[in-house]
């Protein structure tokens, strides 16, 4: 039994993480502040003996007694929302609580996940967008305290593997959907799911014409394992490579749910990616992992799991 330390492990992902090793039969350490992540979303874990939460803010320095194996470093508030609130934190998070982790798995010797995103490519010039492509980010938009905090996460893996010998993987997970995220995070799908639940009109920004993958959490989390269980250290893109415009996805949200609000347009955010779809080629071949889960059926998942009053909010 190997013993996994999530930081975010309350978090959206980090707690579907948290679910899928323990079913595999490992003993999990979560760490999260709860700045963005919830008690809710652990509370059904009742294991003492194999699961722990630790309430501390990673960019502190902080230490656990008992062994690791593996550390699965999700910490981050993710979306627009919380890192246009929280731009110093979200800094701070991915420089210092990066490298606090990083020091915490290179003192127990344990395999490092870092979950990066699809976001270091900015608003790309390449399309689908492989491992390889350097991006085209904006440093100094509104947007940039979350893009530039994970491309220095990964300069600062890369270099903890280089010059330290830490055994590191990096995830570029894309647009990843599921039950519990959160009503008002701000991101397409909760939001769509929740004006359409309530038949209040459904917001598009912009014409609805940019694009992005939409990625089940089962799938992605499946993927975020078998890269960690693996030997690879470079960057490996995970997430859907289905894609779909910010209006189909608007018409699939009132499809499922057989609702007819209507479709409104409102003014596209600055630097907000035109297009958004990952080349998987490499997770295909590395992992031998691909998606399963269709946009449609995983809607219906969403709602069938979270409920229609917890996804109004």
């Amino acid at each position: 039994m190997s013993t996994c330390l999530v930081t975010g492990g309350a978090g959206f992902l980090g707690s579907h993480l948290c679910d899928e090793l323990l079913s595999r039969g490992h003993r999990v350490i979560c760490v999260d502040n709860l700045e963005t992540g919830s008690l809710q979303n652990i509370a059904h874990i009742r294991d003492p003996a194999r699961f722990a939460h630790l309430n501390v803010d990673i960019i502190e320095p902080y230490f656990v007694e008992e062994p690791v194996d593996f550390v699965y470093h999700l910490a981050s508030p993710a979306s627009p929302i919380d890192y246009l609130r929280l731009p110093l934190h979200t800094l701070k998070v991915g420089s210092y609580g990066t490298h606090h982790t990083l020091g915490l798995a290179k003192a127990k010797r344990a395999r490092f996940l870092l979950a990066s995103t699809s976001e270091v490519y900015g608003d790309p010039q390449v399309h689908p967008q492989p491992e390889s492509y350097w991006g085209h980010v904006n440093p100094i938009g509104p947007r940039g305290v979350y893009d530039e905090a994970k491309r220095y996460a990964e300069a600062l893996v890369m270099a903890y593997h280089r010059q330290q010998g830490v055994d590191t993987s990096i995830i570029r997970i894309f647009n990843t959907y599921g039950p519990r995220m959160r009503p008002h995070d701000g991101r397409a799908i909760p939001t769509f799911l929740r004006q359409a639940l309530a038949n209040r009109p459904i917001t598009v920004f912009g014409d609805g014409s940019q694009t992005r993958s939409f990625c089940f959490v089962s799938d992605l989390i499946a993927g975020m394992i078998a890269l960690a269980e693996s030997g690879h250290h470079e960057p490996v893109n995970i997430g859907n490579p289905d894609e779909f415009t910010l209006l189909q996805l608007a018409e699939e949200v009132c499809r499922a749910i057989g609702s007819d609000s209507e479709i409104v347009f409102e003014a596209l955010p600055v630097d907000d990616p035109k297009q958004r779809r990952p080349d998987i080629t490499l997770a295909k071949d590395l992992l031998g992992w691909v998606p399963e889960v269709p946009l449609r059926d995983g809607l219906r998942r969403t709602i069938d799991a979270a409920g229609v009053q917890s996804l109004i909010g």
